[in-house]
């Protein structure tokens, strides 16, 4: 799969959040996007994603299914860590695999309890593991390491680099050796 963004421009109240945001972005990658705060990284994956239009410009890409991680986990807080993933994974994958899953970024013992009993920590990997079991083609993780200690974020990072393989990839962090650790891509808007 291949993305292409050409001359992008978005303003809130005038201000411009992304202002002419051009590249080219192909599958097999991790793509690590970097801004100071407020600069338009979440509005451009709001658009990718078809949440946010553009004021301007142009975006090329495939009709893709896209895992996301939002800043927010947005979990089912009712629901287990199990059941949040079977949400989104495809039908073919059973309960015990998404345990299995799950079992790479969380202690078993937590796997059954409702979303609303775990702990941030717990419930950003739970966000991601959900991202990342779903039938996509294009994975969109705005900040996905928020909130994780330094053990617990390269766990993830492997599980990341691990189930990221062959697919675009496009994620936010305000962190280099974030970007060092996935053997990401680096690009400044």
């Amino acid at each position: 799969m291949k993305l292409q963004i050409c001359d992008l421009r978005k303003q809130f109240d005038g201000v411009a959040v992304l202002d002419h945001v051009s590249m080219e972005l192909e599958s097999g990658h991790i793509y690590c996007l970097t801004a100071p705060s407020g600069k338009g990284k979440t509005t451009l994956f709001r658009i990718l994603m078809g949440l946010e239009t553009a004021d301007s410009g142009r975006l090329f890409m495939e009709r893709v299914p896209i895992g996301a991680v939002f800043q927010e986990d947005r979990l089912c807080e009712t629901f287990s860590a199990v059941d949040n993933v079977l949400m989104t994974s495809p039908s073919s994958m059973s309960r015990a695999e998404v345990r299995r899953e799950l079992m790479e970024l969380l202690p078993e013992e937590v796997l059954d309890r409702p979303a609303a009993t775990l702990s941030g920590g717990q419930k950003r990997r739970v966000a991601i593991c959900r991202a990342l079991c779903a039938l996509s083609e294009l994975l969109i993780l705005d900040e996905p390491f928020t909130g994780l200690d330094a053990g617990t974020k390269a766990d993830v990072i492997r599980y990341l680099q691990k189930k990221s393989a062959g697919k675009l990839t496009l994620l936010s962090t305000h962190q280099e050796e974030d970007i060092l650790a996935l053997d990401g891509i680096q690009i400044t808007i």
